[in-house]
């Protein structure tokens, strides 16, 4: 892990089903430009709107996102589960959402409607990325984006999504499956932001980590150095307590990042 990665720091919130904990890290880009020195970030990941997240949950992480007062918002995906049902709710609990925020989908906002659920966030001011890039202008420089949609269901393009993107420039990736980083052009000066994998959902330690390698999911939480670019891999904030499937050793995750010039 980074040596600049702080540990994890719990809310004071109760153990209760609003519970959630902030992460606050700090990525090294070559290249970024002075004025992105000290660029805020908040990541949000794994919604799961509906009986899979309380309701408390997701305004308490809003109402976090708005205190830090971030320069960008990162959603990276799974915004509903399996059910039409959750989609009507999309823009009605995001609204209010802080700061110029920009998505992508995962591979369950693809199973249940990906146009429904791109509109809404469309609605709350959202920008959703599909295999695309743009740069936006922060604190008075431009600094690229890029967006890959999921590569779960295979709807991913990493070659179109950086066809416009400068060699030279560092960017920052949105990107749902945390494998999505292995097709990353190499030592590009790139911090990847994914999610998926709940932090292993049900985290037994080792015995977890095994399994997901054997099963191809080596980045479960936190962050790596992958291909000479950075990937951080939010636990996200759906299920555990409130619904019907527990997590276990992975609470619920709001991520916060601060971007420094660096080698």
């Amino acid at each position: 892990m980074n040596p600049t990665a702080h540990p994890e720091m719990p809310s004071l919130r109760p153990r209760s089903a609003a519970y959630f904990e902030t992460t606050h890290t700090v990525l090294s880009l070559p290249g970024l430009h002075p004025a992105h020195d000290g660029v805020r970030i908040a990541q949000l990941s794994d919604l799961h709107i509906g009986t899979a997240t309380p309701r408390a949950r997701i305004a308490g992480a809003l109402q976090a996102v708005r205190r830090a007062q971030p320069d960008l918002v990162f959603l990276t995906g799974d915004f509903v589960t399996h059910s039409r049902y959750p989609l009507p709710r999309i823009a009605k609990e995001l609204a209010g959402m802080a700061g110029p925020a920009f998505a992508v989908l995962g591979n369950h906002d693809h199973f249940v409607d990906a146009r429904a659920v791109r509109t809404a966030l469309e609605e709350v001011g959202c920008t959703v990325l599909v295999n695309e890039s743009l740069h936006v202008v922060v604190r008075g420089e431009p600094l690229f984006l890029v967006g890959i949609d999921d590569a779960v269901t295979r709807h991913d393009d990493v070659r179109r999504a950086f066809q416009h993107v400068p060699q030279d420039k560092p960017a920052l990736v949105l990107a749902h499956a945390p494998s999505t980083a292995d097709d990353l052009p190499e030592a590009r000066s790139l911090a990847c932001f994914s999610g998926h994998t709940h932090g292993g959902h049900l985290h037994f330690g080792a015995m977890t980590q095994w399994i997901a390698d054997k099963l191809g999911q080596p980045y479960l939480r936190g962050l790596y150095k992958v291909r000479g670019n950075w990937l951080y891999v939010s636990r996200g904030l759906g299920f555990g307590r409130g619904s019907l499937v527990p997590r276990v050793a992975s609470e619920p995750e709001v991520a916060f990042f601060e971007l420094r010039a660096g080698s």
